[in-house]
């Protein structure tokens, strides 16, 4: 039985591009079906990219997330790429990411852009800043055998697997986060491959807001590395809370024991409630850490339910 691909597109207003996309990808993967996720688009994307050859299905809640959650729901394949609808990323390099998907040699293969061309390519310096910010984050949060390269990537090729057991949670670009730390936590396939980025073309306008998207990228991480590591989040509170109830209380209990006095009861107070404050830090992390144990149980057993069905299915 032949193996079936999808190349999902997800789109907003790329009518510049989204002819030249559909184009390469089908004649590089000349079997695979292309479809474009039309995400409220004003100009003539959905038009253009049936007339270029793909399925163009809508999605009407605004934002990469949404349409990310809807594909990923609707499509059934053996291999998904995605892949933006900007002209940026080359369609020959895909062929090596299926083939690694296909093999079961991984479960999400990364379009690697930050080692090969992206710094020179890319105008937006402050998007360069960022995209190597967000990698250091997330390895030395994380700290993956193999370091992640480029997390913000908007080219991937992914195994049923993990498209079936991935929760869609953000609606915005900070869903390419959750992809690589899903893929982590749950000690999925990791590989990447260096792809030959390219800038957008002229006329053509990213929609990454780089402050505010930015921000809400961080706040993803951190929102996940408290959900996924409870207990190193909160021991790390907790170490803190500590070395400063200390550093308040030391002084203090100096001076009693030279004078027998207390003089300074604010500072006892405080650094006291601080020390609670970490104590009481530590047992919410070793309570969350339990229940993040039991959810990676209950996942493991969710993926293999998974594994069979999909299995049935070919």
């Amino acid at each position: 039985m032949d193996k079936q691909i999808a190349v999902l597109v997800p789109c907003y207003n790329e009518e510049q591009t989204i002819y030249e996309v559909v184009s390469a990808f089908k004649r590089v993967l000349s079997d695979a079906i292309v479809y474009v996720y039309d995400n409220n688009s004003t100009d003539q994307t959905a038009v253009i990219a049936k007339q270029a050859g793909a399925i163009v299905r809508h999605e009407y809640r605004q934002g990469k997330g949404n349409v990310v959650r809807s594909m990923f729901r609707d499509i059934k394949a053996d291999c998904y790429v995605m892949v933006d609808g900007d002209n940026t990323y080359p369609a020959d390099v895909v062929k090596e990411m299926c083939r690694l998907i296909l093999e079961g040699k991984a479960d999400m293969v990364i379009g690697d852009r930050l080692s090969s061309t992206y710094f020179s390519e890319n105008k937006r310096r402050f998007h360069n800043f960022g995209n190597d910010m967000v990698r250091r984050v997330i390895n030395f949060l994380w700290k993956p055998k193999e370091p992640i390269f480029d997390v913000m990537t908007g080219l991937r090729v992914f195994s049923p697997l993990f498209v079936k057991s991935f929760p869609v949670l953000s609606q915005g670009f900070e869903v390419e986060t959750e992809m690589t730390i899903h893929a982590l936590d749950n000690n999925l396939l990791i590989r990447s491959i260096p792809v030959m980025y390219r800038d957008r073309p002229e006329g053509s306008q990213s929609k990454l807001k780089t402050y505010s998207d930015g921000a809400k990228v961080l706040l993803t991480i951190f929102n996940l590395f408290r959900d996924y590591k409870p207990l190193k989040f909160f021991g790390t509170l907790a170490v803190l809370l500590a070395t400063v109830s200390l550093i308040l209380f030391l002084p203090v209990f100096s001076e009693f024991l030279h004078t027998g006095l207390v003089p300074r009861f604010p500072t006892l107070i405080v650094s006291v409630v601080m020390m609670l404050a970490a104590f009481l830090s530590v047992v919410c992390g070793l309570i969350l850490d339990t229940n993040a144990k039991n959810n990676r149980k209950n996942f493991e057993i969710q993926m293999n339910i998974l594994k069979l069905l999909l299995k049935k299915r070919v």
